[in-house]
């Protein structure tokens, strides 16, 4: 009898969602410079210590400076289709590799808790549980531990439905909700789409800062 997976019973693997178009920002976010680091530094500097092992999404040409020493990982449905794109890829990447789940989160959120996926791991009660992390009652649908056991589902979906839409999808099955409280003045999942909200996010590093002084 082949052994099934564990169920989050150890660190699994991550993936940083990277394979946007960035169009709001006005180029990669990946690469925007926050408090003397691109975002991409910030949220693997996050994600690493909690998974198994780290991977990108990415979609672009790899840039002279490179990706924080990561391999990138293009969407394996074509098109920029959305972040559902990014998520089958990290569950197809993560088949095979005796995890029952791989976690994600955007490139755009560099202040997301440092517990965010033992948290999600301890939610998950069955193979097909897929764990999404809420803050304040607001889901936030890319901070997720998705099942690999939903791989072709996910598949039809992307490439049936024509909205695409991550809470759709997770609708289909069964989610489980993991409440997240705000820290001080901002909420832990801020994510920065504008050259405005980066303002926002060097002010909240700063904050940080002096919190932690």
């Amino acid at each position: 009898m082949q052994q099934q997976p564990a169920i989050a019973s150890q660190k699994p693997p991550g993936f940083i969602l990277a394979g946007g178009l960035s169009s709001r920002m006005g180029h990669p976010k990946a690469l925007a410079m926050l408090a003397g680091a691109p975002l991409l530094a910030h949220v693997a500097a996050r994600l690493a210590p909690q998974t198994a092992r780290l991977s990108l999404n990415w979609n672009g040409p790899v840039p002279p400076e490179g990706l924080q020493g990561l391999t990138p990982v293009a969407d394996v449905v074509p098109g920029h289709v959305g972040p559902l794109a990014g998520i089958l890829t990290a569950i197809r990447e993560t088949a095979g590799h005796a995890a029952s789940h791989v976690a994600t989160v955007p490139i755009d959120a560099p202040f997301f808790p440092l517990d965010l996926v033992e948290k999600l791991s301890a939610a998950i009660e069955t193979p097909d549980d897929i764990a999404i992390a809420f803050s304040e009652e607001t889901m936030h649908p890319v901070f997720g531990l998705w099942p690999v056991s939903l791989a072709d589902d996910l598949d039809h979906f992307l490439r049936t439905d024509p909205k695409r839409r991550v809470r759709a999808f997770i609708e289909r099955h069964r989610m489980r909700a993991v409440p997240f409280t705000p820290i001080e003045a901002f909420d832990p999942f801020f994510n920065v789409n504008t050259p405005e909200d980066l303002v926002r996010a060097e002010q909240i590093f700063r904050d940080i800062g002096a919190l932690q002084r």
